[in-house]
């Protein structure tokens, strides 16, 4: 039997009376933090339907929202949200997963304008939080980072990366998610990486200073990984590929990814003891690292190819990868071979992986389903999910999938029967 790692409650009105009726939920059936369990677009479900139709998925909750980007964060019983409010307040929210009901909320100032060229895509807020050991730390416009408890909503610290180390603001907001190993957050913030106290919100040490400001200050977030056994940081900053010591934030290589004004968005991917990455107006490669004495980068490849915002998945030896001029390709990791491109979708795909078929999720308000293949693009089936633009990276939890729209949140559920 499937390990059970809580039973949430619901209530029914029966005769007057509540009837509290429980439901379980199995272990695995979360997404706690930027691109899922292992921060790579990947998991592992029981396989998903061949088709997008109401028969097999359908909604079961909407919520009105202030605008935002950031991910939506799945716990056992509830459902994270940020948004931008009044262009004034930062909120998080917490939500009951199954039915969208409000649990509590937390606010404090955040706005800010983007330049003016950025306009298009918001002054709200963007990240992803993240929800480890019962906190959910929310990185907010302004370069602060809140961390508040999961259960009450309630605030246990608060840290300004501007007023803590003088940097500048960000000039298109704090962009970056936090990543949690052991004790400690590791966060693109403050114009390098910042090592903290994820207890206390007290700074270890910080490395990559860029400067800040509208050059400086990364898109990309941080994942854990291992390359040639050697367990390391992977940061991209947005003019270099690094790995970092996580214990003593000590830089162990660089690679520069030539790039249009530092676009370096993406979040790069692991095949086997090397990295993938690719840049708006640069290219796509493939990085190699050397192991002991010293890892050392090399470029195996290079492919003409430029991705943009989103970050691809790895499934076997191919990568697949939305690009800047808005087409869907596959590469072959092993030659950097192109296998094959599609004809034009929108400007940005959040894109979850379970076994040989993809979830993406266009920001037009289409939702596709594909399957992996290298030998030819598959769609199996399209379907609108929303009339609003749907930015947000798409989080997958169980049989459960929740899509932040630009104004609301949506859940939806493979076989479920539909609300009333």
């Amino acid at each position: 039997m499937p390990q059970l790692i809580r039973r949430s409650a619901f209530a029914l009105g029966v005769g007057g009376a509540l009837l509290w009726v429980f439901s379980p939920v199995l272990a695995g059936e979360v997404w706690t933090q930027w691109r899922g369990p292992q921060r790579d677009g990947q998991i592992q479900s029981r396989p998903w339907p061949d088709r997008l139709d109401e028969s097999t998925l359908q909604r079961t909750w909407r919520v009105d929202l202030g605008p935002g980007y950031s991910g939506p964060i799945v716990a056992e019983d509830r459902v994270f949200v940020t948004e931008t409010r009044d262009e004034k307040f930062e909120v998080a929210r917490a939500l009951d997963r199954q039915t969208g009901s409000p649990i509590w909320e937390k606010s404090w100032p955040g706005a800010m304008q983007v330049p003016f060229f950025a306009k298009r895509n918001g002054d709200w807020i963007r990240a992803t939080p993240l929800l480890d050991d019962g906190i959910l730390y929310v990185p907010g416009m302004r370069d602060v980072l809140v961390a508040l408890d999961a259960q009450s909503g309630e605030e246990r610290w608060r840290l300004d990366f501007v007023a803590k180390f003088g940097t500048p603001l960000p000039d298109f907001g704090f962009a970056s998610s936090p990543l949690a190993v052991g004790d400690h957050l590791y966060v693109q913030a403050g114009a390098a990486l910042v090592k903290l106290d994820k207890r206390t919100g007290n700074v270890v040490w910080r490395t990559l200073e860029d400067g800040g400001g509208m050059m400086g200050s990364a898109f990309s977030s941080p994942v854990k990984v291992e390359l040639n056994g050697r367990p390391e940081l992977l940061v991209q900053t947005r003019s270099h590929l690094t790995g970092v010591d996580e214990s003593t934030g000590q830089v162990l290589w660089k690679q520069e990814i030539p790039t249009f004004r530092g676009m370096n968005i993406l979040t790069p991917t692991i095949w086997r003891d090397s990295v993938f990455t690719s840049a708006y107006g640069g290219k796509s490669l493939l990085v190699k690292v050397g192991g002991e004495p010293t890892p050392t980068p090399a470029t195996a490849w290079e492919n003409k190819v430029q991705g943009y915002m989103s970050s691809p998945v790895v499934i076997g030896d191919h990568v697949y990868l939305h690009l800047r001029n808005r087409r869907f390709t596959c590469i072959d990791l092993a030659t950097g071979e192109t296998r094959w491109t599609t004809e034009p979708f929108g400007e940005y795909w959040s894109l979850v992986a379970n076994g040989d078929r993809i979830l993406a999720l266009d920001e037009r308000g289409e939702l596709l389903l594909i399957r992996a293949a290298p030998e030819k693009f598959d769609l199996l089936d399209r379907r609108r999910v929303s009339d609003e633009e749907t930015w947000a990276h798409l989080a997958i939890a169980g049989d459960e999938i929740f899509i932040r729209e630009l104004k609301g949140i949506s859940a939806w559920r493979w076989g479920a029967r539909p609300t009333p």
